[in-house]
């Protein structure tokens, strides 16, 4: 498979602030990739360069083979930011038949608003749309150029539940149709359903790389919590466990990648105990895990 986004060990610095540090990042086409990282990881930052935004202090960025900043690869990126400036007097279908004209073959008006499920309300004038009926305009526009490569920012801010959905179901469709996408979302419960891989970003570099299930992996592969008499250092002693942590009124949280080889031990050993629950790992216990060892310093968005 080949890559539609390359970032080889880019740097990136504003001042005596370092936001980028040594980033390489490959991006395979077709594949829909969920960047995650605490505030002020570099996630913005990186993908400010794959839109041609900046140049990178060191290092390369190439998207679709060539130079981002060059208008004829600009022109099959597609770009959904966290905020935008939208023409308020201009009604919904106007704003994408505006931005549909900056595109030698962008999809039809009508496709645009139905993949952003604006049908309804595509007479509306953009001044008077709610906060996440503002959120699926900025997604109409972003898609409604046809782009080979979409980078999309915290996309679903704001959006309702059904708003959601319906978001979520379009990127699908337009992953299916072969588009490559990248995205950030704090929403990570999205991000594990939806995401084919998953890249964790902290202090402006690549902190962990994979899919949902290799990253939930990573941070054991299930929680275990029961209350008993035990105290941590008897827990810690429990075969499998990776992290344990027991509170005043015992009641104990592990976290281990063996949990049948745990209960066993537990019970053979006649320890009484009360209110077992056992679960998978999430994608946001493997976000915490990793990150929580790092803590960014002098980085920015």
């Amino acid at each position: 498979m080949t890559n539609a986004i390359e970032l080889t060990g880019v740097d990136k610095t504003f001042g005596k602030v370092t936001a980028l540090r040594g980033l390489t990042l490959d991006i395979r086409a077709g594949e829909l990739t969920a960047l995650l990282g605490p505030n002020g990881a570099g996630k913005t930052t990186a993908i400010s360069l794959m839109l041609g935004l900046g140049a990178p202090t060191a290092g390369q960025v190439r998207v679709l083979g060539g130079n981002p900043r060059q208008d004829d690869v600009r022109r099959r990126i597609g770009s959904m930011p966290q905020e935008s400036a939208l023409p308020p007097a201009l009604t919904v279908r106007e704003a994408v038949e505006l931005f549909a004209r900056f595109y030698p073959a962008p999809l039809g008006t009508a496709q645009a608003l139905a993949l952003a499920d604006l049908g309804s309300v595509a007479g509306r004038r953009a001044g008077a749309l709610s906060g996440g009926q503002k959120r699926r305009l900025a997604f109409a526009l972003a898609v409604v150029g046809n782009p080979q490569v979409l980078l999309i920012d915290e996309p679903t801010t704001g959006m309702d539940a059904q708003s959601r959905q319906a978001f979520w179901a379009a990127v699908t469709d337009l992953k299916d149709a072969g588009r490559t996408i990248l995205l950030t979302t704090h929403y990570l419960e999205e991000a594990e359903r939806a995401a084919d891989r998953v890249v964790v970003m902290n202090a402006g570099a690549v902190l962990a790389d994979g899919t949902p299930e290799q990253l939930r992996s990573q941070a054991g592969g299930a929680r275990v919590r029961f209350t008993s008499d035990l105290v941590l250092a008897e827990l810690r002693r429990l075969p499998g466990v990776d992290t344990a942590d027991v509170d005043a009124h015992g009641h104990a949280d592990l976290r281990t990648r063996m949990p049948e080889a745990l209960l066993t031990a537990l019970v053979q050993q006649g320890t009484p105990f009360t209110e077992l629950e056992v679960s998978r790992a999430s994608l946001e216990d493997a976000f915490l895990s990793l990150t929580a060892a790092q803590a960014p310093k002098d980085v920015i968005a």
